[in-house]
């Protein structure tokens, strides 16, 4: 079973946040908005997908590389531990 598949109604819950938040961005363009707020939704969006992106990520890694709660190996674990780290950061 893939991960995707156990988490598949949070993940179905970040898409349809993400549908909701792109329609607002067609309805402040149809509605003629200001540019500032189109920006805003729009960065919105972008930080809705690095959320989802970075949730993927690090089910990937736990379920296909290495799960630093399960793994014997110190080095390792501190190792896949410090990635997963660094990809949330990175999506911030």
């Amino acid at each position: 079973m893939s991960h995707t598949t156990k988490e598949k109604a949070k993940l179905l819950g970040r898409i349809r946040r993400l549908k909701g938040q792109m329609e607002a961005v067609e309805r402040a363009l149809e509605a003629e908005a200001p540019c500032g707020d189109i920006l805003n939704l729009v960065a919105s969006v972008r930080g809705a997908v690095n959320g989802l992106m970075g949730e993927l990520i690090e089910d990937h890694i736990r379920m296909h590389v290495v799960d630093p709660d399960k793994e014997a190996d110190a080095e390792r674990a501190q190792g896949a531990a410090e990635l997963i780290d660094v990809v949330r950061k990175y999506l911030k």
